[in-house]
């Protein structure tokens, strides 16, 4: 009874892109953040030793990041549409600057693509530095949606 009573208090925002109970969004996001601050590590390598494999490890890297993130912001728009209270507070912000970075690194994978010294430097690691700062904002916006507003917690 009391259960019922604090959830039907409960004005947190709910996860509708969720299993079993558990949010999808957040079960996502590590894998392309590991993704690009692992391409970022590998292109200042690069840069350092003018050994292609680093390169190489740049663009899977950046590939499998933008799959990983393309699921993570399926599960992220449906969370942002699924509830109205989602889209209060941090939420526009975290959603722009993440479409941001996924852009910026889709132009990234392209500049990967060419061939030698180029392929990195400078182009494709300033684009990499910029994308993992703009990483370093969301995650501290998700966190704010998450730890303030309660976005995803369990009820």
């Amino acid at each position: 009874m009391a259960d019922q009573a604090l959830r039907a208090g409960d004005d947190r925002p709910r996860s509708t892109a969720a299993i079993f109970g558990h949010p999808i969004h957040p079960m996502l996001v590590p894998f392309p953040i590991v993704c690009w601050i692992g391409a970022l590590v590998t292109d200042i390598t690069y840069s350092r030793s003018a050994n292609i494999m680093w390169a190489n490890f740049s663009s899977w890297l950046l590939l499998v990041g933008l799959v990983m993130g393309g699921f993570a912001a399926l599960a992220g728009i449906i969370d942002y549409l699924g509830d109205r209270r989602v889209r209060s507070g941090a939420a526009k912000l975290h959603g722009l600057i993440n479409i941001t970075v996924f852009v910026i690194q889709i132009f990234n994978s392209f500049v990967h693509a060419r061939d030698g010294w180029t392929s990195v430097v400078p182009t494709g690691l300033t684009l990499s530095a910029i994308a993992v700062l703009l990483l370093a904002v969301s995650g501290w916006l998700g966190g704010t949606l998450v730890y303030k507003q309660g976005v995803g917690t369990p009820r």
